[in-house]
């Protein structure tokens, strides 16, 4: 989220805090696997997921907010979407990558 701090503070928005009701309900999909699986194997597989969903969800905010500027000729703020959005998908790919070798094997 820096980027997106750092955009609004570029001029095109001023800072605010802001609740994410899409976050705050799968925070809570987290605290029921957390419930479902505290004591498996499995609850390691059961986070990355959850950290996967709210990666996407991230992925899929920063990519519209970066179109939109685009379209609006604020290539600043595009640009520095941009880099969050690869951030995002970087950090997407290392769950993905931590689950398929071994997590998953583990929870299998």
């Amino acid at each position: 989220m820096a980027s997106a701090i750092s955009v609004r503070m570029a001029g095109v928005k001023p800072p605010k805090a802001v609740k994410y009701e899409a976050i705050t309900g799968i925070l809570k999909e987290c605290d029921e696997v957390v419930e479902d699986f505290g004591d498996s194997t499995a609850l390691d597989a059961g986070m990355i997921a959850a950290a996967q969903t709210v990666e996407r969800y991230e992925m899929a905010s920063y990519g519209a907010l970066r179109t939109w500027a685009e379209e609006l000729g604020m290539n600043d703020a595009a640009k520095l979407l941009e880099e969050t959005l690869l951030e995002e998908r970087g950090a997407d790919q290392l769950l993905t990558r931590l689950a398929e070798a071994k997590v998953n094997l583990k929870a299998a």
